[in-house]
């Protein structure tokens, strides 16, 4: 592989889809370090994401498009190293710059993340088993160890469940349409995803239901001048699902990467510049 093709696996730009969750963790921890701060965000967005999506890239072999990447160069061995070496400077930097505590986090993280692409494990195989396991991972336990590594005292764990619990409803919410327009390379490898078995439009009205729930949380959780804001930038994202759904009802062919792109862009977009505007306001 040359060194473009690696990068190119490294999807880089997808962090931004996963971004929503560390700004959410600094928006509600109040006195933070900023220097952990600025660490944490490289070692999650910059290493850990990228390595995962690299790790799961050499598993996959793609020849269809993948999240982040329309159309994946092939993959060799030297992708599988790539990924073990930026986990393990992942681990090395946290114990530098963070603390140990955190380095355990980033390495059970990184542990999770191969198990979800590995042969001998695959959790991907596993509908609801390896959905549950992602929007954990990828919501409150990113959210509660980025929280505890940059406050400057210990926090009581019960204070952070209901917004982690947040968290991981959001990439609940969204996981099953990031698999919609995989059905058929998933079906070949005998990969049962979640959308694979919800079906196309089981998976729209499947998003839909986790997206109130969390919708409802959110409410509940946020100041009612912050619910307001969560309204406003994420109206965007529900205008285009809705219009998606639509189109898709009638013609299962809308169902594409570009248009799933489209929504991660958006809703990233949207949760992003909310907790960036939350974290601004706690200041």
């Amino acid at each position: 592989m040359t060194p473009k093709a690696i990068l190119l696996h490294l999807r880089l730009p997808f962090s931004l889809f996963l971004m929503p969750v560390y700004w959410f963790s600094l928006s509600q921890t109040r006195d933070f370090d900023v220097s952990k701060a600025a660490w944490i965000f490289v070692i999650w967005h910059l290493l850990v994401y990228p390595a995962s999506n690299a790790y799961n890239s050499y598993f996959d072999k793609d020849e269809g498009s993948i999240g982040g990447l329309e159309k994946p160069p092939a993959v060799d061995k030297k992708l599988f190293y790539t990924a073990w070496v930026m986990d393990i400077l992942a681990v090395v930097i946290s114990l530098i710059w963070v603390d140990y505590v955190f380095a355990a986090a980033v390495l059970v993280y990184g542990l999770v993340s191969k198990s979800y692409s590995h042969t001998l494990i695959r959790l991907k195989k596993y509908p609801f088993l390896s959905w549950l396991i992602v929007g954990f991972f990828q919501g409150a336990f990113v959210y509660i160890s980025t929280q505890q590594a940059i406050s400057p005292v210990p926090l009581p764990v019960t204070s952070s469940l209901l917004p982690s619990l947040l968290s991981s409803m959001m990439l609940w919410a969204v996981y099953p349409m990031t698999q919609i327009y995989q059905h058929e390379e998933d079906a070949k490898r005998g990969d049962q995803t979640l959308s694979l078995l919800l079906g196309i439009r089981g998976t729209f009205l499947f998003t839909a239901s986790i997206y109130s729930l969390a919708a409802i949380g959110f409410w509940y959780y946020l100041p009612y001048r912050h619910f307001l804001f969560f309204i406003m930038l994420t109206a965007p994202t529900l205008i285009f699902f809705l219009d998606w759904f639509r189109k898709t009802w009638l013609d299962e062919s809308q169902a594409n990467f570009k248009n799933t792109m489209r929504l991660n862009l958006l809703a990233s977009i949207g949760l992003n510049v909310l907790f960036i505007t939350l974290l601004i306001m706690q200041k």
